[in-house]
């Protein structure tokens, strides 16, 4: 799998990373290590989870997965802080990027994931009611305390990524952003418009989640929502009203169409195609079971064509 570095700095990470948002919520702890072994076996370095994922207990999973490991200090561990336990009124999670509440939070994350430091350490979501200075000071603390070796952001927007990244080196001493996490695939090509160009400009590399969009360019709701499947959790069909346009339609048959025509799934397609664009330092796939993963990294060493590649960009634009 191929390796490359995270925007400008040092750390290189694969082509592919593994996303944990499922671990210990729809994945069991015992499918979730076969994951790892699974993902670590095919080449991949990263692994990407959160405070917020399962409240907690998929870094806990992870930890316990790779303590048991000869391999560990071949794995990149990124985490992130600032978005806690759901509102249960509003279904969202609860937004804090305080420096109180970040620190806090690594703390906690580094206790369940049973290290004394992470190798990428984001600020989950931005916080309109916590000045930027402050938020930042917290990502700073981690670095100077040894807590983590790099620093970024995710789910900011372009001036949101700019304004951070700016700061950060409006200073002698203070540690770079790295990175910025964000949604990106065929049917969400928004951050193309500030994010791309902002994040290029300021040497961040862009880790891709959802790059399949939750499933729905694998096709496999083409023909509607499978019981059992993430499309029928209620969490997910909002999500899925945005893409099931005549628009997302059509671009889940492009996709469909050109994989049948190269001999690969769809999902490959999908995942290839986010992969090379611009910017892109990491895409993470996400699983319920091995054997979704298992499809999903045969991207890992998938060359699309040039000619699929453009059509995919104009029937998505």
């Amino acid at each position: 799998m191929q390796i490359r570095s995270v925007g400008a700095s040092g750390l290189r990470v694969s082509a592919l990373g593994l996303g944990t948002m499922t671990w210990g919520r729809q994945t069991s702890p015992d499918d979730a290590v076969e994951q790892l072994a699974v993902y670590l076996d095919a080449g991949g370095t990263l692994v990407d989870t959160a405070a917020s994922y399962g409240d907690g207990a998929a870094e806990s999973i992870l930890g316990a997965a790779l303590a048991g490991r000869s391999d560990r200090d071949e794995v990149v561990v990124s985490s992130k802080a600032g978005m806690g336990r759901r509102d249960p009124q509003t279904g969202r999670g609860v937004i804090d990027g305080s420096a109180r509440s970040l620190l806090n939070t690594l703390d906690a994350s580094l206790t369940r994931l049973r290290m004394d430091h992470v190798d990428l350490w984001q600020v989950h979501v931005w916080d309109p009611g916590v000045p930027l200075d402050e938020t930042c000071a917290a990502l700073d603390a981690a670095v100077a305390s040894g807590r983590t070796r790099y620093i970024g952001v995710s789910n900011y927007n372009g001036w949101q990524v700019g304004s951070a990244a700016a700061w950060q080196r409006a200073w002698a001493g203070r540690a770079p952003l790295i990175s910025n996490q964000v949604e990106y695939s065929l049917v969400r090509r928004a951050v193309e418009d500030d994010v791309v160009p902002a994040c290029l400009h300021h040497g961040l590399g862009l880790l891709a989640w959802s790059p399949a969009a939750g499933g729905f360019l694998s096709g496999k709701y083409r023909g509607g929502v499978p019981s059992g499947s993430r499309g029928a959790d209620e969490r997910w069909q909002e999500r899925f009203a945005l893409y099931g346009d005549a628009h997302g339609l059509r671009i889940v048959d492009a996709v469909a169409t050109a994989a049948e025509g190269l001999g690969v799934s769809p999902l490959t397609v999908a995942l290839s195609w986010v992969r090379d664009r611009p910017a892109v330092s990491s895409v993470l796939v996400g699983a319920r079971t091995p054997a979704q993963l298992k499809t999903a990294l045969a991207a890992g060493t998938f060359d699309m064509p040039e000619q699929i590649r453009a059509a995919l960009d104009d029937v998505s634009a």
